[in-house]
């Protein structure tokens, strides 16, 4: 290849070499850029990882096992559910009562107070024995009665549309049933309100239609 060049009379070596320092510059960019773009393996800082999450389960593992009975501490593996926790309770109940622990208890054979509840939150449970003492009950307890009161005369109601559908009286049970849902509806309005103000786990289930009938065709 012709490193020199006579054009207009002058060298243009030094070109060349300008041209062969840049595409070596642009390869060493690429190579650069190449393997930097492949994540390096450190082997050591894996086993490093591994060992801090082995030690980590073993802590998570210790701390569930101290929460176990002592019966069933060190065989978590063999503990299959809630049930086997509640057997190990129940044995330890009944063997205090044949060892007769429960004989001499304060207030054995006086009526409970149950004026108040410890478990309960003190101002709630000071709302609620100014309410009983003047002859109220809190929202959610009337509120309970009312639902339950309106779902079993809608019951009612369903089942007399339901017999004269039976009865052939198509025309009875078209009107009735729009009416029934319609009140379906207002009695879902206030199980919905009555499960937002209700304590925890006093909630209940609204109706729903397709079941009813179910419940009607039975």
């Amino acid at each position: 290849m012709a490193i020199c060049s006579a054009r207009n009379g002058k060298v243009v070596f030094s070109s060349w070499l300008i041209n062969k320092s840049n595409n070596k510059k642009s390869a060493n960019f690429w190579r650069a850029a190449s393997s930097s773009s492949i994540p390096k393996i450190d082997g050591n800082k894996d086993k490093s990882t591994g060992e801090e999450e082995r030690r980590l389960s073993a802590v998570i593992d210790s701390v569930n096992d101290r929460k176990l009975p002592p019966e069933l501490r060190g065989q978590r593996n063999f503990v299959r559910s809630e049930t086997d926790i509640i057997n190990v309770v129940e044995q330890r109940i009944w063997h205090s009562m044949e060892e007769g622990q429960f004989e001499n208890l304060p207030g054995k054979g006086k009526p409970l107070n149950l004026s108040t509840d410890s478990h309960a939150d003190p101002a709630e449970d000071t709302l609620y024995r100014i309410l009983s003492k003047n002859g109220c009950a809190p929202e959610w307890v009337e509120l309970n009665k009312e639902i339950t009161h309106q779902i079993s005369e809608w019951r009612l109601a369903l089942k007399k549309a339901w017999m004269s559908k039976c009865n052939g009286d198509y025309s009875t049970w078209i009107e009735g049933s729009e009416i029934l849902q319609v009140q379906l509806h207002d009695i879902n309005n206030k199980v919905f309100r009555y499960n937002l103000i209700v304590p925890f786990g006093r909630q209940m289930f609204g109706l729903k239609w397709e079941k009813e009938l179910d419940r009607v065709k039975e």
